[in-house]
């Protein structure tokens, strides 16, 4: 084959033909030790994907992200709009933990952790097996007229994604807003809650075609993690990759003869078998080196491993290594651009860590009327209006509130009520006012420091600014 012909591959992506149309993949069901391990971490993260809306910590749902009210639920902790810087600095935490991950490792997380992988892999495919048989037989049944055995099987399978399809669709709906309201929801009938109804069908819906469908297009042209790739990795990332040197030597590959010694006669220890090919969920040539369509699933590795084991030649023709590694033999070294990664995740955590220490139960926000001056009242008193908003965090009633002037003295009276109680997970909200001797004021713009206070216990201090008459010398 001629140099030029070897890359003819990156003209196009692999699930598009010559002529322009979806060429559908037919992956062979993979088996091996990274099969086995893959799914045991993929059962562990589906059972944590399926409970982790209905676990309560302190009555807080686990995890929780209602962007509608804009309430998240971080394991147990809930954050508030208020809360906003601290959620921000998460995204980015986990942002450049991703690309430190990707420098170092590649695109191993979607091969093993991706929830796209994860359904698509171990759920959805894993039922195709079961109905439709492998590989050869998924062929055969999709070539051949509408007939009894291709309804029958076709019908089953279409069902089974469109229930499982459902299910995943009211759990992701238990995430967004809360399964409690999911259960009530459910408990209440689908007739009072239309509109819910209506969106648990288009997610089933979105989810049935990605999983029925599109498949492994997400990957390749949807998510833009792929892509990433060229501008993270180097030769120093391990990756999912062919050994070229073992697997070519000088006269290529070739198809395997018992009893050959392949390496002193020049040959590549790849027998050309294509099971690394036919096995890959993505239909990629992973001898073809780096490629975006590879999610780094492993399923080759084990294919190669098990050729290997077959004619006696040794395994990691394809495994785990980087460029250097697989070039030079070098091993893998915590290079400074992994070093200054680290330094920044430190650094972040730090903030992340400090802004959790400092954040309250309970936020307050003391604001001044807008559009009204102070007022002077008998013997001196010079009072401002406020409103105030207090939002409580946690998960019980906070009972006895009331307000004390931190900076100053002075008197906050709040309007229709000495005390009061903020709901747990609500807000309370109303008017006071605040008054303060003129002897006591020296500006005409004065910063108080105010204490919010349950029973005798000071739970937050927050401050504004006073308004004064202005003194002249």
């Amino acid at each position: 084959m001629k140099p030029e012909e070897n890359e003819q591959f990156r003209d196009s992506i692999s699930t598009i033909t010559k002529e322009g149309k979806r060429a559908w993949i037919y992956p062979k069901k993979p088996k091996g030790k990274y099969y086995n391990y893959r799914k045991m971490v993929s059962y562990v993260l589906l059972t944590f994907f399926l409970v982790a809306p209905f676990i309560k910590i302190n009555g807080n749902q686990f995890l929780m992200f209602n962007v509608l009210e804009r309430r998240f639920n971080i394991f147990g902790a809930p954050f508030w709009p208020q809360d906003f810087h601290i959620f921000v600095i998460m995204m980015i935490i986990g942002v450049v933990f991703i690309v430190f991950f990707t420098v170092a490792f590649g695109r191993i997380f979607c091969g093993w952790m991706c929830p796209q992988t994860i359904f698509m892999e171990m759920v959805f495919r894993r039922i195709e097996y079961w109905i439709e048989g492998d590989r050869g037989k998924q062929i055969k049944l999709d070539k051949q007229p509408w007939n009894a055995e291709k309804i029958r099987k076709k019908g089953l399978k279409w069902f089974v994604f469109f229930v499982i399809s459902f299910l995943i669709a009211n759990v992701f709906l238990a995430y967004l807003i809360g399964s409690d309201r999911l259960i009530q929801y459910i408990n209440d009938g689908p007739t009072s809650h239309t509109g819910t109804l209506i969106s648990l069908l288009i997610f089933t819906g979105v989810f049935y075609f990605v999983f029925a469908w599109f498949r492994e297009q997400v990957c390749i042209i949807a998510c833009p993690y792929g892509r990433l790739q060229g501008v993270l990795l180097d030769n120093k990332s391990i990756i999912v990759a062919y050994d070229h040197k073992r697997g070519e030597r000088k006269l290529g590959r070739s198809k395997y003869r018992k009893n050959e010694n392949r390496s002193e006669l020049g040959k590549g220890d790849c027998i050309d078998c294509k099971q690394c090919v036919v096995v890959c969920p993505t239909g990629i040539d992973i001898r073809n080196g780096t490629q975006l369509e590879c999610v780094n699933c492993t399923a080759c590795i084990d294919a190669c491993d098990s050729i290997m084991e077959n004619v006696k030649l040794p395994k990691g023709l394809i495994r785990y290594a980087s460029e250097e590694n697989i070039e030079k033999g070098k091993k893998f070294t915590f290079s400074p651009r992994l070093k200054g990664y680290t330094a920044v995740l430190v650094i972040l955590i730090g903030v992340l860590i400090g802004m959790l220490f400092l954040r309250n139960d309970i936020e307050a926000d003391v604001l001044r009327l807008p559009g009204q001056l102070y007022e002077h009242k008998e013997g001196d008193i010079i009072s401002n209006v406020f409103t105030y908003k207090l939002v409580n965090k946690t998960t019980r009633d906070i009972k006895d509130i009331h307000f004390k002037l931190l900076s100053h003295k002075g008197t906050i009276k709040v309007v229709s009520h000495t005390t009061f109680e903020v709901p747990k997970e609500g807000l309370a909200e109303g008017t006071l006012f605040i008054e303060i001797h003129k002897k006591d004021l020296k500006k005409d713009k004065e910063k108080l420091k105010i204490g919010v206070y349950s029973n005798d216990q000071l739970i937050e201090t927050t401050s504004t600014t006073f308004l004064a008459p202005r003194k002249f010398n």
